[in-house]
């Protein structure tokens, strides 16, 4: 549910500890076509990139109460883009006046071989799913309004359903440690998508 599409992130060198800040919410699929045009009328791009994603889940289980888990991802519709490898954070439990979910997030691209260097490093599939949607941009804000599809047959990306009857609508921002600020950014602009979408700072630990 958190994980956004594949995004060209570049990698640089040294030790930036980036954190997304995040906030979520949910549309119907009738309600669908408001929204994509409350955003093209805010954000900076009027036509919204689109994406049709495969995720795996996988995860490795040691001596610790919770096994740790990556997400490695590729474009199904662009095939020349790069595999990418996501690992994102406990969310911080931090000052209750922030108004939006925090977590470390770690994002790189990598060779098209990386479900197989991640099996042989020990870790297992979870789970899989298809994502399908749109990508507008405000500024460092990135707004993702996607539909999540079950896969019937296990790797067989062609054979899938959707998995519930709305879009997915998330906004986020990857930046530094401590910049707190942009939260309110993300909260003035999510205040502009009301009563459209309510966007809130959920935390993953109250979905399971």
């Amino acid at each position: 549910m958190e994980a956004p599409p594949v995004t060209m992130m570049p990698v640089t060198g040294g030790t930036v500890n980036m954190m997304e800040y995040l906030l979520q919410g949910s549309v119907l699929d009738q309600s669908l076509e408001s929204l994509l045009h409350r955003l093209r009328g805010l954000c900076d791009n009027m036509e919204p990139e689109t994406f049709l994603d495969h995720e795996m889940v996988f995860l490795l289980k040691g001596q610790q109460a919770s096994p740790f888990v990556l997400r490695a991802r590729r474009s199904i519709d662009k095939s020349s883009m790069p595999w990418h490898l996501r690992y994102l954070g406990q969310p911080e439990i931090g000052d209750k006046n922030r108004h939006a979910l925090v977590r470390n997030c770690v994002d790189i691209a990598t060779s098209d071989n990386l479900t197989d260097f991640l099996v042989e490093m020990g870790f297992r599939m979870d789970h899989e799913f298809v994502a399908k949607g749109h990508m507008f941009r405000k500024g460092i804000m990135k707004i993702v309004v996607y539909k999540i599809f079950r896969i019937l047959m296990p790797g067989n990306t062609d054979n899938i359903e959707p998995l519930s009857l709305s879009y997915l609508v998330e906004l986020n921002v990857v930046a530094p440690a401590g910049q707190d600020v942009v939260s309110d950014e993300m909260r003035n602009f999510a205040e502009q998508l009301k009563p459209l979408v309510h966007l809130e700072k959920i935390d993953p630990k109250r979905l399971m």
